[in-house]
């Protein structure tokens, strides 16, 4: 038995039932998923999910809405860009590949807001075939159980890549199963501070636990701070103009943050990010929303 056999057989019974692993699920709604759980917790993803593919279960029906009516679907889920990165995707879809997401890696690398792991993870999760692909959570098991590392890199590397294609069976199919199988390992047993060493597959063979290495001191990233951040200052006036139906006046916009200066640099920085416009001299919209209305009260 192989590594890749071992995690196979443990995913088959202790895999969570998501949504987008369904058989059913399209190509596309494996794109959403992969996009949406980029630094977002699968228990905030899983409702979006399935409202956004409610209403746009095509590239075709996102492509047809404004950037706008993405950037207020994506909520509160962080990141915003991302809803941008998916509308300018879906357009090139439709534009490219006739609304059908590419098999392709080459073409699915070629799409807006698309890298190398999300390629690879649509080209492997939706279409079956046999590609390394490596989160944190991958290189994390790759590591430890291979490598005897309590820990990976901060950043994923050609290394990390070729690591793990030394893992896939030849057969496409199986390849794609145990890929899914390593990372849903490194996401509920192969933790970074808590793993469950008891429950894993791994457990007799994992370098890392037969040489009998702690954990390293501290948390393996640095978390990162929200309260206070201009992250948070965005995410509040963006709040507002989601809700708005026409045009924001700035003095609207002057009552989410009592820091003038934090503020405004705020604002200058969703403009640049093109997930808001400015109209005129003193009035704010969503990206590529609707003609302008009446101005907003105060």
């Amino acid at each position: 038995m192989t590594l890749a056999d071992d995690a196979i057989t443990w995913y088959q019974t202790n895999a969570r039932d998501l949504p987008w692993r369904q058989p059913d699920t399209t190509a596309w709604g494996v794109l959403v998923s992969e996009v949406m759980l980029q630094q977002t917790p699968v228990v905030r993803v899983e409702p979006a999910w399935r409202s956004w593919m409610t209403r746009w279960p095509t590239p075709a029906a996102l492509a047809a809405d404004p950037v706008a009516e993405a950037i207020r679907m994506w909520g509160r889920l962080g990141y915003p860009r991302r809803a941008m990165r998916l509308h300018a995707c879906a357009v090139a879809i439709v534009e490219r590949h006739g609304g059908r997401v590419p098999d392709d890696l080459d073409q699915l690398l070629a799409l807006p807001g698309v890298g190398t792991y999300t390629g690879r993870a649509v080209a492997t999760f939706a279409y079956g075939q046999r590609h390394p692909v490596v989160d944190t959570n991958v290189r994390r098991v790759v590591c430890r159980a291979v490598e005897g590392k309590p820990d990976a890199g901060p950043a994923t590397t050609a290394a990390d890549l070729a690591a793990m294609e030394a893992l896939l069976p030849s057969d496409e199919a199986r390849a794609a199963k145990a890929s899914i199988a390593f990372m849903e390992l490194g996401a509920i047993v192969c933790t970074a501070r808590s793993p469950k060493c008891v429950d894993c597959p791994f457990h007799d063979v994992c370098a890392w636990r037969l040489r009998g290495e702690p954990l390293p001191a501290g948390p393996s990233r640095k978390p990162q701070r929200y309260a206070g951040t201009d992250r948070q200052v965005r995410g509040l006036i963006l709040e507002v103009l989601r809700h708005a139906t026409g045009p924001v006046p700035r003095q609207r916009l002057d009552l989410v943050w009592n820091d003038e200066v934090q503020r405004a640099r705020a604002l200058s920085a969703l403009v640049e990010d093109g997930l808001v416009e400015l109209l005129g001299e003193n009035n704010f919209i969503l990206a590529g929303d609707a003609p302008p209305g009446e101005v907003q009260p105060l």
